[in-house]
């Protein structure tokens, strides 16, 4: 008897149905091993909203800063310029659209500014709230950014005759007093350094360079109840040998919701300030002499002492001595001494001797005489 073949569970020898289950896993996985997943929705392109609206009003024109986004909602880079609507509203009134049309690049910084229609920039102060908000390319946004509030209302008066006087303490400004109706208000005075430089390196192991100075910078003059100081303000931080601008502001400071907003007039016409250091030091003080009697003549001297001057740039000091009817002659060497203090040998006994010191700085200036004070030597 011919022996019986294996075959496999369908019946087929095992080697087709080897060959079948083989071709069943390979359709298998070329069909996606089963169900097809669900189709992505497409993207809708809205740019992200903004967060970090701000908005300052100077005088009539009220102007809007903030960040534009890179991405969309969907976390994707943003390619084209977006279209930026703006709208305010007073009080719980609607949002009106303001005119204007914006569009901006991603990831640029947003400005915009107006000027406040007649109705808004009258009357008494109260709130007007801006906001802003993204546009994808069908008119659709993701939401509107977030609240930047301002005053609307009268704006104080402008500040008139703006000037400045450069003195050895810093830069004193000075303008026009306002009238009495706004004689309690503040002033905001903006300095912009004109000669910005980098950072110097180290003259000295140990020395560290000296920090920049900020371009802008701000002073609030509070009001004062003395006439006299209501109307004038002295900038400390200023560096000698830089150029400055000034400009001038006045500013009402109105609780509104619970909060104090700033309603702040317009700017000045800006003025420009030359920081030349052309001040001599302090005038020193506590000059004193004390003669000393030798055993030899060459031993007999006046010894002179004073107060030591604290002016950052001192060179040193210069000695001035006269005796009787004569000129005063300087008698301390060419070069300033730098400690406060000098011996005086060229003296003869029985004679008076009148003295008197002054300060020297780097750049050379000399100040006043310090007050006199006078010797006289002993007879031995």
């Amino acid at each position: 008897m011919t022996p019986a073949r294996r075959w496999g569970q369908s019946g087929l020898p095992s080697a087709l149905g080897l060959r079948l289950t083989s071709g069943l896993a390979l359709a298998l996985v070329l069909s996606g091993c089963g169900t097809p997943g669900a189709p992505l929705a497409p993207s809708l392109n809205l740019p992200d909203t903004v967060n970090d609206l701000a908005a300052t009003r100077t005088g009539d024109r009220v102007t809007l800063t903030w960040k534009m986004p890179r991405k969309n909602t969907d976390k994707l880079l943003l390619k084209s310029d977006i279209p930026v609507r703006v709208c305010r509203k007073q009080s719980s009134g609607p949002c009106v659209a303001v005119p204007g049309n914006l569009l901006l690049a991603p990831n640029a910084a947003g400005a915009f500014t107006e000027t406040l229609p007649p109705d808004l920039s009258a009357g008494s102060p109260r709130s007007l709230t801006y906001c802003v908000e993204l546009l994808n390319r069908n008119g659709r946004s993701a939401g509107v950014s977030n609240a930047a509030v301002v005053l609307a209302g009268e704006a104080p008066l402008p500040v008139d005759n703006l000037t400045a006087t450069v003195i050895k303490t810093g830069v004193v400004l000075r303008w026009t007093p306002a009238g009495q109706e706004q004689s309690l208000g503040a002033v905001r005075l903006h300095r912009t350094l004109l000669t910005p430089s980098a950072a110097k390196p180290k003259s000295e192991p140990g020395v560290m360079a000296p920090v920049p100075e900020p371009i802008e910078q701000s002073l609030l003059v509070e009001p004062s109840p003395d006439p006299a100081q209501s109307n004038r303000a002295l900038d400390k931080a200023i560096r000698f040998g830089e150029t400055y601008e000034y400009r001038a502001q006045r500013v009402a400071r109105v609780p509104v919701d619970g909060k104090t907003l700033e309603l702040a007039g317009a700017l000045s016409a800006p003025i420009r300030v030359e920081a030349l250091d052309i001040f001599p030091p302090t005038v020193p003080v506590g000059l004193a002499a004390v003669a000393t009697l030798g055993q030899a003549a060459t031993e007999t001297a006046i010894d002179l002492s004073w107060q030591p001057v604290t002016d950052s740039k001192l060179a040193g000091y210069a000695v001035y001595r006269h005796e009787a009817d004569t000129p005063w002659q300087r008698i301390s060497p060419a070069q300033p001494i730098v400690p406060p203090g000098f011996h005086d040998t060229r003296v003869e006994s029985g004679h008076t001797y009148r003295y008197a010191v002054t300060a020297i700085d780097q750049a050379g200036h000399e100040s006043a005489r310090s007050a006199e004070t006078e010797e006289t030597v002993p007879n031995p």
